[in-house]
């Protein structure tokens, strides 16, 4: 019987390669931080595949897929005793998200309330595709306490998040449904 190139039985023993070839284990803080954007990606595919959403935020949410497999692969680098850049994220990509958020912002009614995750089904998904966006954040977060971390790739998951924030929103303004806002007691 031949074998699949699907698999290759090196990861059999909890560990796995790095770009290089440095081999880690599979719940390394590393591969925490680049497995949890291979997560963002995938909600953000749910996101990208629903009927209702728009052509023009489809193409921004594929957008953003492409680079978080750069970001992926960044962080898939053990950068030894440099401080390399994410070559693929510099002020342009950044000021790019925050042009999309202040489009959503602008079409969408302000809110003066805390808004509860829910809506319409793409609003869910959106906002589903952002607490992972903000648990990635945090395990960037904690690999670069113990080795360097480009701080673009911080600010970008960062206003990531915040677009997540707003196009789930702006879902369900779209579809005509009601924001849920908290209601304290």
């Amino acid at each position: 019987m031949s074998k699949s190139a699907l698999y290759t039985g090196t990861g059999d023993a909890g560990t796995t390669s790095l770009v290089g070839g440095a081999r880690v284990k599979k719940n390394s803080v590393r591969l925490e931080a680049y497995g949890t954007i291979d997560e963002l990606s995938s909600a953000l595919g749910a996101v990208a595949s629903d009927k209702d959403c728009v052509a023009e935020v489809k193409g921004q949410v594929l957008s953003v897929q492409n680079e978080l497999f750069n970001v992926g692969c960044y962080l898939a680098t053990d950068p030894g005793d440099g401080e390399p850049a994410c070559s693929s994220l510099d002020a342009s990509r950044i000021a790019e998200l925050e042009g999309w958020i202040d489009t959503l912002d602008e079409q969408t009614p302000k809110i003066n309330a805390f808004v509860l995750p829910g809506g319409c089904e793409l609003a869910s998904k959106a906002h589903l595709a952002r607490v992972v966006c903000r648990r990635a954040e945090r395990r960037i977060l904690d690999l670069a306490e113990e080795s360097y971390v480009d701080p673009a790739v911080v600010k970008y998951i960062n206003r990531l998040s915040d677009y997540l924030f707003i196009a789930a929103r702006y879902f369900n303004f779209m579809q005509g449904e009601e924001e849920i806002v908290w209601k304290k007691r």
